[in-house]
């Protein structure tokens, strides 16, 4: 019955985007966030699902859709060079079969990465796409968030409707983005039009940005405690009222702590000291043996050469109880651990040039959101008032994600590749405005000059 309302659902979808075609790229996304074909026992998980939605997305474009105001960025001239040279690593790379399985989905998220600006070229668009992504990322907080307020969850034991924990289904990755939403998700109780911020819409998107909250608790990721801190650093740094605020949070997380799971204050406890968690001691350990393996293979080994790590180190831990505590140290041998960090995952993979692409790509967008904050955020008219917070929440949501992935090996995951579409589209948008802007007084100047000049 699942496999049907799933089939029936995406094929509903895909007859409408022949009409609108947008609902296409709607529905890319919805494949590649939620991936129904894991939680389908035999129909989606047969056939590449994702593949025929980007086909489809790309093909009513190219027939359909208008493409007079479509723009190329320097940014997606990047990702292009980027997904050229991962093409090149996968062909050299140490291991060719594990690299072509992981090439096989890397190299679609970098193109729709590529393709997605294109198709943004109004602010319904550019808000439609945003609310999908947050709405497609929410059937999986919302039900982890629900199960955490229940049960407490648990380190690797919080389930997220699938047995495996792939994708944004891992609780890290799950964390990570969820943080990184809950700007714009508070965004639209403010500046949304598809949904007018009513009480409705401000209550679902306060409740969600609590669910999102919950992730790292259910999941008891370390990765998401740290995003939600810097994320609470960068709104008060943001607001007019900080000496309030600042104490005011201070003060809601020293009240929340004896609610919280014991499992999970005592995981968070690692945070101080990698060498007394074995997970968080040998990540630093396959990080110093990356940057060692760049030395001598300074373009990178292709898609999973983490699989020839092997490394020995000591792990500290507290043994005892009482007066009878003592430091305990042993030697741990591990060999073909995964990096763990997008940034070394990067560099280990796709060597320094690739990695030098990558960080251009983001710091590029950086840049440029801040531009469009700081020259919209005195605008309050109707058309302008959504573009400076929209920014603000785009930038704020993108830091949060990158400082979340210093931990986790998420540079290629399709959601961020979405999140950097957004920035490009918001950017090339508002270019185009401003341009037409430019010429239009430009036409009224020659008009008034032909009108003054003598017969």
């Amino acid at each position: 019955m699942r496999d049907l309302f799933f089939l029936a659902f995406l094929g509903v979808f895909g007859l409408m985007g022949l009409r609108r075609p947008f609902l296409l790229v709607a529905l890319y996304c919805y494949i590649d966030i939620v991936s129904p074909q894991r939680l389908s026992y035999m129909l989606l998980n047969s056939v590449p699902i994702s593949a025929m939605a980007f086909a489809a997305m790309v093909g009513s474009w190219l027939l359909i859709d208008d493409k007079k105001d479509c723009r190329f960025s320097v940014r997606q001239m990047l990702m292009l060079v980027l997904v050229g040279y991962c093409g090149y690593t996968t062909m050299t790379a140490d291991f060719p079969v594990e690299a072509l399985t992981k090439w096989n989905w890397v190299w679609k998220a970098i193109i729709a990465g590529i393709f997605l600006p294109l198709v943004l070229r109004t602010r319904l668009r550019i808000e439609a796409l945003t609310l999908f992504m947050i709405l497609c990322a929410s059937t999986i907080i919302i039900n982890g968030g629900m199960k955490t307020a229940l049960s407490g969850g648990g380190y690797g034991v919080l389930n997220l409707m699938v047995e495996n924990n792939s994708g944004l289904y891992e609780g890290s990755i799950i964390s990570c983005v969820a943080i990184s939403l809950i700007p714009l998700i508070l965004w639209f109780t403010n500046h949304g039009t598809i949904f007018p911020p009513d009480w409705r819409v401000k209550l679902f998107c306060y409740c969600l940005c609590l669910a999102c909250m919950l992730m790292p608790i259910g999941t008891e990721a370390r990765t998401g405690l740290v995003c939600l801190v810097i994320l609470a650093g960068l709104m008060l740094l943001r607001s007019k009222r900080k000496f309030i605020y600042g104490p005011l949070i201070v003060l809601a997380a020293l009240v929340s702590i004896p609610f919280l799971p014991q499992s999970f204050t005592q995981r968070m406890q690692t945070i101080e000291n990698h060498q007394g968690d074995e997970s968080a001691a040998t990540r630093v350990a396959v990080w110093m043996w990356t940057l060692d393996y760049v030395k001598q293979h300074p373009g990178g080994g292709g898609f999973d050469n983490y699989l020839q790590n092997s490394f020995t180190y000591f792990a500290t831990s507290t043994v005892g109880e009482g007066d009878a505590k003592r430091i305990e140290r042993r030697l741990v041998t591990d060999k073909g651990r995964a990096y763990h960090s997008a940034y070394f995952e990067m560099l280990g993979e796709q060597g320094y040039f690739g990695f030098a692409v990558w960080a251009l790509i983001h710091l590029i967008c950086f840049i440029r959101t801040e531009s469009i904050r700081r020259a919209y955020r005195k605008r309050d008219g109707p058309d302008d008032a959504w573009v400076a917070p929209f920014a603000l929440a785009l930038q704020q949501g993108h830091i949060v994600y990158m400082i979340g992935s210093l931990f986790v090996g998420i540079a290629y995951q399709p959601f961020i590749f979405m999140m950097l579409a957004l920035q490009i589209g918001l950017d090339t948008y508002l270019s185009r405005l401003k341009k037409a802007e430019a010429q239009r007084g430009l036409n009224l100047a020659l008009a008034a000059r032909r009108q003054q000049a003598p017969a």
